[in-house]
């Protein structure tokens, strides 16, 4: 079983850091969540791990299987096994989606091996349906004009094409409305199992209550303060996170 070990990362933007000694080890077929207050590095962190060339790891460690990521540049990381769902997703105009994943695709192969193209679009098309994405959609320009629901849809249909070991999920839910979270959520849930571990880095419950997660984890100025299971995140909907920066106080006191 593959498993993805961050241990005391720290990350700075600049000269500021963001995260400040995180530490999280992720096996596959577990699924956690990250909440926490804006500014506290959630983001920062996913961006890190995909190998974002403008942040910085000063220190720490990204082991998938036990072996340093840290080195490898981003293409390579998402042969490895990762996946990042980007809060906002870039619109590339020119590039169809069934080009672009059918590259993609092509690119995770043995040198030498040809992708079959009937075997391909059976494939796509079955993920197109469970996403309830329209099939004319594969000759659209990746996110041109699309709305904020299409937008993930397509980045969980990438996912689902890919099949990454790890997929890291930046807010997600971020833009969506109600119908929109639930059919995005539908298609998470269809491939959680034993190959695929997930982080989900989000504000609010309601996404969690579509996809629960086996562990919630609190984090706060750049590292995590708390963690528990589902119920942690009702306790969070409920009271907020100040009850949190008072428990955090005390303990430093």
């Amino acid at each position: 079983m593959s498993q993805l070990e961050i241990k005391n990362l720290h990350v700075a933007i600049g000269e500021k850091e963001i995260v400040k000694g995180f530490s999280l080890t992720i096996r596959q077929g577990e699924v956690h969540a990250i909440m926490g207050p804006n500014g506290t590095g959630k983001s920062t962190l996913s961006k890190a791990i995909a190998g974002h060339p403008d942040y910085t790891i000063t220190s720490g460690e990204v082991l998938l299987d036990g072996q340093s990521i840290l080195s490898l540049e981003p293409d390579a990381r998402a042969r490895a096994g990762l996946f990042l769902a980007f809060q906002y997703p870039s619109e590339v105009p020119g590039v169809s989606i069934a080009n672009f994943l059918r590259a993609a695709v092509q690119a995770r192969m043995a040198e030498g091996e040809e992708l079959d193209a009937t075997a391909y679009y059976k494939r796509l098309y079955s993920k197109m349906d469970l996403l309830k994405i329209d099939r004319k959609f594969t000759s659209r320009a990746i996110n041109d004009g699309f709305s904020g629901g299409e937008k993930k849809r397509c980045e969980i249909l990438q996912m689902a094409m890919l099949e990454p070991k790890f997929a890291l999920m930046d807010e997600t839910d971020s833009g969506l409305d109600i119908d929109a979270l639930r059919i995005v959520a539908d298609g998470v849930n269809a491939m959680r199992g034993t190959n695929l571990g997930m982080l989900l880095i989000t504000h609010y419950q309601r996404l969690l209550d579509y996809i629960v997660p086996d562990y919630v984890h609190v984090m706060w100025d750049g590292r995590i303060v708390k963690s528990g299971d589902k119920s942690l995140a009702l306790e969070l909907e409920a009271k907020g996170y100040d009850w949190v920066k008072t428990e955090l106080a005390a303990a430093n006191a």
